[in-house]
């Protein structure tokens, strides 16, 4: 999941489907790529399960998945409470070299 958000132009779809439903072709139009190198950014968000699309007639539509942003604000949440456990333990290490 965290690789498929690592590359700029997957982060971005994922920003756009932050806002809605989009389809295909009016995602790829934000981006100057070829429509097959937008097509594999696409299925590698579907593959780490990040979006979903369905298609209907000769649309293929793209809906961001919720529940798979909230593991990513999980597994950050945990990332931030040990850092900042870390940092209270430094902090009262500091104030008792200064006693």
């Amino acid at each position: 999941m965290f690789a498929a958000l690592g590359d700029p132009t997957r982060l971005s779809v994922v920003e756009r489907l932050g806002r809605g439903p989009a389809s295909v072709s009016d995602l790829a139009g934000n981006y100057a790529m070829a429509l097959p190198s937008f097509l594999k950014h696409l299925k590698q968000l579907e593959a780490s399960g990040l979006i979903r699309t369905e298609k209907q007639g000769r649309v293929r539509t793209c809906t961001l998945e919720p529940l798979a942003l909230t593991a990513v604000d999980r597994w950050i949440a945990e990332r931030r409470r040990d850092a900042s456990a870390r940092l209270d333990r430094l902090g009262a290490y500091l104030d008792r070299q200064e006693t």
